[in-house]
């Protein structure tokens, strides 16, 4: 089958306004939540059901045309950015929460669901699904699914890996893999689902999946502290393991470069003062709220007693919880400040973030004196956010400072990704966190599932 004949048959299959192109291509298609910018596609597709995924993609493997898989489009590594001559498929019609269990604890959800679209229709049965990130206003299921997405919460609940109990996904030729029973325990064989789980659809179309619930906590009590150096940082955490154990739901730490500029843009004084080297906000959730308010009390009190901290703030009110939050949540408005940005979202092991951080401002320093950084992050799992500022009249140094830092990582056995995926922004990248051995396995892997490389072409994989 031609391009033409395909494109015919996509057409007829399609209907109304299944499928798009041309002057019909909305400029959404081509972007992402960055601003970065994509080339026009040949087409949208937009399928409703599991059955037409299948057969579009029956269509475009015949004809030899890829495919780039959509969902919210708040990708971070333009995975999703649509290439020349390319079929976009989105999934943003697929959007049924099919079921919800609340006994078993599961809801079965179309790949196109909202991520806050689920979490607000099982508030009301007192359950959640614990995935939490910003973008939860318009990031899918589908698509935190594909880039094995993390969030605030990964320290108590997990990565998107640890959440989905059963997956169904379509292959490359449209062969369906139902994966879909709703079973903790189903030990038949290799788990299939686990491949498809961060492979950034370059495996597989996820089109549907049955997620993990957890019963909603009736309150969380949050805190910030200020410490003097890493090592009370790393203290600190060990601290509020054995103290608040279970009801520990989120560590995160700011260095001061991220934390006096957060509060510079605050419209009220900050919760504790700039001029420590490290902030650390604590959030602990539990089932009674006046228990769990005097536990994350106890701690932190013990924390200030044992010299661990040197100042501590516990909010009073889920306001208060809001508020102290808000300082963590402005990397977007702090990453502003320090335009143009090099970002990078790496992952390096606890022990050794102290050195890692100071030798990565070492090294940026080292192309020029004015590379400031700015970094936070999800500390309780080993995530960092790290921010370099480019000098604006000399644009060359994007790509040493890049290299660089990546190289880094390497150097410290860490990953060049901790949560936002290789996409194509990365990839170039991939042997500084992966062995010549894993990089062959990964290609003879794609080659199984999609032997024509028609999906996510491009994407992970050079």
């Amino acid at each position: 089958m031609d391009k033409d004949a395909a494109l015919k048959a996509l057409r007829e299959l399609a209907g109304g306004r299944g499928m798009l192109s041309g002057a019909d291509v909305e400029e959404r298609y081509l972007g992402d939540v960055l601003g970065n910018r994509g080339e026009p596609p040949l087409a949208v597709l937009r399928p409703t059901s599991t059955a037409e995924v299948s057969a579009m993609l029956r269509i475009c493997h015949e004809a030899g045309m890829p495919v780039v898989t959509q969902g919210g489009r708040t990708g971070l590594a333009l995975g999703a950015l649509p290439r020349e001559g390319e079929i976009v498929l989105s999934l943003e019609r697929m959007t049924a929460i099919e079921a919800v269990d609340a006994d078993a604890g599961t809801a079965r959800v179309q790949a196109g669901v909202i991520l806050q679209a689920l979490q607000d229709r099982i508030e009301p049965l007192a359950l959640t699904f614990p995935l939490d990130l910003g973008a939860r206003g318009s990031c899918t299921i589908g698509g935190n699914i594909s880039t094995n997405a993390g969030g605030n919460r990964v320290i108590r609940y997990g990565m998107s890996r640890d959440l989905v109990i059963g997956l169904e996904a379509v292959l490359a030729d449209g062969t369906v893999l139902d994966g879909l029973k709703p079973l903790l325990k189903n030990n038949t064989g290799p788990d299939l689902k686990q491949m498809f789980i961060g492979s950034e659809g370059t495996l597989g179309v996820v089109t549907r999946a049955v997620l993990r619930l957890f019963p909603l906590p009736a309150d969380r009590t949050v805190a910030m502290c200020a410490a003097t150096d890493f090592g009370h940082v790393k203290a600190l955490l060990r601290h509020c393991r054995a103290g608040l154990g279970g009801e520990l739901t989120a560590f995160e730490v700011m260095w001061d470069s991220y934390f006096s500029r957060a509060a510079s843009l605050l419209d009220r004084a900050p919760p504790i003062l700039p001029g420590y080297p490290f902030y650390v906000l604590v959030e602990a959730s539990g089932a009674e709220r006046a228990a769990l308010a005097a536990n994350v009390e106890r701690t932190l009190y013990g924390a200030v007693e044992q010299n661990i901290v040197v100042d501590a703030v516990v909010a009073k009110s889920g306001a208060e919880n809001g508020e102290l939050w808000r300082v963590r949540d402005m990397p977007i408005e702090v990453s502003r400040m320090l335009l143009p940005l090099v970002p990078f979202d790496v992952g390096v092991a606890i022990a050794d973030m102290e050195d890692f951080v100071a030798d990565l401002e070492r090294t940026v320093r080292a192309i020029d004196a004015r590379c400031e950084t700015i970094c936070f992050g999800h500390v309780g799992d080993g995530n960092l956010h790290i921010g370099v500022h480019q000098p604006p009249d000399r644009p060359e140094t994007f790509v040493p400072i890049e290299h660089a830092v990546y190289e880094l990582v390497g150097r410290y056995s860490g990953s060049i990704s901790a949560e936002h995926g290789i996409g194509w922004l990365k990839r170039e990248f991939l042997s500084y966190s992966r062995s010549p051995q894993e990089i062959d396995a990964m290609r003879r892997l794609k080659a199984a599932f999609d032997p024509k490389g028609i999906l996510n072409r491009g994407r992970i994989l050079q």
